[in-house]
């Protein structure tokens, strides 16, 4: 992979945590202000209560893309992005921008979906 491309790619995944931390502020932000005020009936606070666990359970997967992403970035900067950590060969660019936090080419995340279908994961 290219320098050109390197570059594409770090401001991509930076461009993208940024994005992903400045929802996570606001909802953490949102979720800390949110108070049960004026103690609303039992229906309106399920409601708030599935909101919150819905907003929650985005964030948690927001969270484990953070960490891809950071993950990603480290990679840039030593030299192992866009290496395929199952085969050890390049991961096509075409697949890095449909994935760019992907650690692993196309053959090698099918044989592990296949693997993981097998098991029952």
């Amino acid at each position: 992979m290219n320098q050109k491309h390197l570059d594409y790619f770090r401001q991509l995944l930076e461009n993208e945590l940024d994005r992903l931390l400045d929802n996570a502020g606001t909802t953490v932000l949102e979720l800390v202000t949110t108070t049960q005020e004026n103690e609303p009936d039992p229906l309106d606070r399920a409601s708030q209560e599935i909101d919150r666990d819905s907003r929650y359970n985005i964030r948690s997967r927001e969270s484990r893309l953070i960490k891809k992403i950071r993950d990603s970035l480290e990679a840039i900067e030593d030299g192992s992005y866009g290496i395929c950590e199952d085969c050890e060969e390049p991961i096509s660019i075409e697949r890095l921008k449909a994935r760019p936090v992907t650690r692993f080419c196309i053959a090698c995340k099918r044989r592990r979906e296949r693997l993981e279908k097998a098991i029952g994961y």
